[in-house]
């Protein structure tokens, strides 16, 4: 069964942090290169950041030296940090592999940077 299951999402002020959770079925998870993408408000899903089943990582521009992305293999999870956050980080987070995401996405977990 495809699962992706985001969570960790809130409201914080700008430079604060959060960090979200994507748990993914096996089947998904397994020997693939996942990936954080957002949406913010009226436009398209962007790419956010990366990672190998190897650990090897990439990511935005927007987002390099302020958020990680990280995963545990043994609980089918990838994580992402993301400090210094930005009124422009304002988005609903999802995971999904990557650079071919499933046509299957999760709910989604909303981040609202605000002072």
């Amino acid at each position: 069964q495809v699962q992706l299951v985001e969570s960790g999402g809130g409201s914080v002020q700008p430079g604060g942090s959060l960090r979200l959770s994507c748990a993914a079925s096996t089947t998904i998870f397994s020997n693939s290169n996942m990936g954080w993408y957002r949406q913010a408000p009226g436009k398209q899903r962007d790419w956010v950041a990366t990672i190998q089943p190897t650990g090897n990582t990439v990511y935005a521009d927007s987002v390099k030296g302020r958020f990680t992305i990280s995963r545990d293999n043994a609980k089918n999870t990838v994580y992402l940090q993301m400090n210094s956050l930005k009124p422009e980080d304002t988005a609903v987070y999802y995971c999904n592999t990557h650079p071919f995401p499933l046509q299957y996405w999760g709910q989604g977990t909303q981040v609202t940077v605000s002072s």
